[in-house]
């Protein structure tokens, strides 16, 4: 039952390296109207009630260990409680060209846990919707978000930490 203790330090050793990820600075360029306009035309125009959110990353020097994190929510008046809202990022593809945008269609009803506030702890934050996935960095493309009008559409890019060996 040796085999038993360093199984698990194996594991927690990926674990750990697998959750060590470090935010990467990253500013939005402004693109010319040129290529502003050249690389949209992939993507369909915002249907009735959306609003197309444009994301432009700055070419970096291994792209291949960055993550984008979309994050889709709203502002909102909160109490102490942590709050969350309804609705799914979905990947579609851009018929005839192969690229990849995301669209949330609707903005879910909002949950809270149910502790007892202090009066007064009101206030205005920012509420987001659960579940959202890393996708790939890609600074040769946009990255294309439709969301609903109310909504805002964030993003935080993460890179990875160095390969560590378990064992």
């Amino acid at each position: 039952m040796k085999i038993l203790p360093s199984l698990f330090a194996g594991v927690a050793a990926l674990t750990l390296a697998a959750c060590a990820t470090a935010q990467a600075e990253s500013a939005m360029t402004p693109p010319t109207a040129q290529t502003s306009a050249d690389d949209l035309k992939a993507f369909p125009a915002a249907t009735a009630g959306q609003t197309r959110h444009v994301i432009r990353l700055p070419a970096q020097a291994d792209e291949d260990v960055l993550k984008v994190e979309v994050i889709v929510g709203k502002t909102m008046k909160v109490d102490c409680n942590r709050h969350s809202l309804g609705g799914r990022l979905e990947e579609r593809t851009a018929a005839g060209w192969g690229y990849t945008y995301y669209v949330i269609d609707s903005l879910g009803q909002a949950a809270s846990t149910m502790m007892a506030c202090p009066p007064g702890s009101e206030h205005d934050a920012f509420v987001r919707v659960g579940g959202q996935e890393l996708v790939r960095y890609n600074s040769r493309l946009p990255l294309v978000v439709y969301a609903p009008n109310d909504a805002e559409v964030r993003y935080r890019v993460w890179r990875a930490d160095e390969e560590k060996t378990a064992g």
